[in-house]
């Protein structure tokens, strides 16, 4: 049997779902009224039942994320919503929470979030023994270690290809909750590390000023699917529920494009994961929406620069360099792509960020709204494309259709219409009428082609229409259009009825975890929690750090992400460089903000402490 592999975008609300969907998304993610690790993407039971509906209609899946860690008086209500979600025929929770795995469930399946330290085989396998269906992965791995997760355990995998990286560990990171009692992994990021920074060395003097010393680029692996695939990954996940409808439409077409050429070209082994073909009245491409420059991480092991340190926000697209200033105007390389309404983007004399707008373009030649003194030989980039956001915007920009082929003959009683669908479903709309030839006897059967072509705002394509009449009979095209509308409605029906959701009834295990020690890292932060990890042979678990925070002493973030690597004094990368060495310990301050940071150089990771924690430095040699 063909392996599927699928495309999964975010869904902030139902909207954005649907357009997803249509876009070409194979699978959605998206949050319900509560718990969830984006607490501004909310959504109600009643937009989740109707996004599913959609969705199926396509054979396409819907994910609801429950990805919180969740406190003892929440477990009750947690459940109570699980089972609403399960009778709607939501497709898969995306969990955090081990409490999750104790309580007594309908058959949903389970799916592990990145959340849950997925970044080693044992631990996968260990969750896959415990029944978990799917298991996202860190985003740090590479594909060596992807591919050792796949062969230790048949459980699905998923993994990011697109959109904003998160520096720390995904799960592991505490700044929002030791800087103002907010916690990331209870939905309330306060984005500590997109502040700006400076970085003093451990004689106190100032390295860096006033940059965004944590912010890193955004992610994009999408040339690296072959790869991924033979590695093992199945689901290739779209970061970005908190983005806009734009970006999600751009995201899903390209990588829908992208995907269908490699399946394309091994259909043998792989097909599609859902229904339908889409169309687009847009070219798109990931730097025409949010994005702050690219990188591919650690997939193909640790050689690049992976920092966004002049700005959070969005770079965009890049147009060309400044060539000169001309009055009140810029011309531009590639200046003529450039439209009315668009915001641009340039690094100035300070290594910051800056923006201006474009009141108009005659030839070329640029007329921004405010004149900024801007070097000549300036990369000039387009983070607001305003052309290409007005054709995205459009709800026809991306439409989605299952092909159908259609047969109208006679029966005893008068006629019928039969339509069967790409996967073999099929609809009879069947019209007790008088069977009268036509005048002259002349066939009108491509009239009737014509108007059972009218597919319109349903979800079909007719892409073959055959007419089977043993005379020239007559219709009214009236009929011929009552006909193809009931054809259509049945079938829609008999898709979403035939749709079948893969469940899997959760059973208690007591197989041994990896670990018998948990640090607060592991986030157990209920009775029930404790309870599980507890059945599995661990026997000492720390609190949840959100449970015990220590104030001003405490690690806030583990990451592979490493300051030292960017500024090329990493021991073992920049070997050439030994001679210039950093005093530690190196320190981040923003305000009153202050962190020391902590180099473990054998697991090539950076830990981040607050200001008043004691720790010995590790020797480099």
């Amino acid at each position: 049997m063909k392996k599927k592999i699928e495309i999964l975008a975010p869904a902030k609300n139902l909207i954005q779902g649907i357009a997803a969907i249509n876009a070409g998304a194979d699978a959605v993610y998206i949050g319900a009224p509560l718990y969830g690790a984006r607490s501004n993407a909310t959504n109600s039971i009643e937009d989740v039942a109707e996004l599913v509906k959609y969705a199926h209609l396509f054979n396409a899946q819907v994910f609801v994320v429950i990805n919180t860690i969740l406190y003892d008086n929440e477990l009750e209500s947690c459940r109570q919503m699980i089972w609403k979600l399960y009778q709607i025929n939501v497709d898969a929770l995306i969990i955090q929470d081990m409490a999750i795995m104790e309580m007594e469930l309908p058959p949903i399946v389970l799916h592990a979030s990145t959340q849950a330290n997925n970044r080693d085989a044992d631990k996968i396998k260990f969750l896959a023994d415990a029944g978990i269906k799917r298991v996202v992965l860190a985003r740090e791995l590479n594909l060596s270690q992807i591919k050792e997760i796949s062969e230790a355990s048949d459980v699905e995998l998923e993994f990011f290809v697109t959109g904003a990286l998160c520096v720390s560990f995904s799960g592991n990171c505490y700044m929002s909750v030791a800087n103002g009692e907010r916690s990331a992994n209870r939905g309330s990021c306060a984005q500590n590390c997109r502040l700006p920074y400076n970085l003093i060395d451990g004689n106190g003097d100032t390295l860096i000023k006033n940059s965004h010393l944590l912010s890193i680029k955004d992610f994009d692996v999408s040339n690296q699917i072959p790869n991924l695939v033979e590695a093992g990954i199945s689901s290739f996940k779209i970061e970005g529920r908190l983005k806009d409808i734009v970006y999600v439409k751009n995201n899903v077409s390209y990588l829908r494009q992208k995907l269908d050429a490699f399946l394309a070209e091994n259909n043998d082994k792989y097909t599609k994961a859902s229904s339908g073909k889409c169309t687009y009245s847009f070219d798109s491409s990931l730097d025409r929406t949010f994005n702050r420059g690219y990188t591919d991480y650690f997939v193909n092991e640790r050689h690049q620069s992976i920092g966004s340190w002049e700005s959070p926000k969005s770079k965009g697209q890049y147009i060309g360099k400044l060539i000169k200033t001309i009055g009140n105007s810029y011309e531009i390389e590639n200046g003529h792509f450039l439209n009315n309404g668009d915001g641009l983007c340039f690094i100035n004399s300070d290594n910051e960020a800056e923006g201006i707008y474009v009141n108009k373009v005659e030839n070329g030649i640029v007329y921004p709204n405010v004149l900024k003194e801007i070097a000549d030989g300036t990369f000039i980039y387009r983070n607001n494309d305003a052309a290409f956001i007005k054709i995205v915007e459009r709800e026809d920009s991306a439409i989605r259709k299952i092909s159908t082929i259609l047969v109208l003959k006679e029966n005893e009683s008068g006629f019928e219409l039969i339509a069967t669908d790409e996967d073999g479903n099929a609809s009879i709309a069947t019209l007790a009428h008088p069977k009268e030839l036509t005048k002259n006897n002349e066939s009108i059967a491509e009239n009737f082609k014509v108007n059972l072509a009218k597919t319109g705002f349903t979800p079909y394509n007719a892409d073959e229409i055959t007419i089977e009449f043993s005379q020239n009979w007559f219709l009214p095209i009236s009929k011929i259009n009552e006909m193809r509308r009931m054809v259509f409605e049945q079938l829609s029906e008999i898709r979403l009825n035939n749709y079948v959701r893969k469940e899997h009834q959760m059973v208690k295990t007591s197989h041994p975890y990896p670990e018998t020690k948990l640090d607060f890292m592991y986030n157990v932060s209920n009775k029930t929690a404790r309870k599980f990890y507890e059945r599995h042979g661990v026997t000492e678990i720390e609190k949840a750090f959100e449970l015990q925070w220590d104030p001003g002493k405490s690690r806030v973030m583990t990451t592979k992400y490493c300051i030292k690597y960017e500024l090329e004094r990493c021991p073992k990368y920049h070997p050439e460089h030994r001679d210039k060495k950093v005093k530690e310990p190196l320190v981040l301050k923003q305000g009153e903000l202050e962190y020391k940071l902590k180099f473990n150089c054998k697991p090539c990771e950076m830990e981040i402490w607050e200001k008043d924690a004691e720790f010995e430095i590790e020797d480099e040699d």
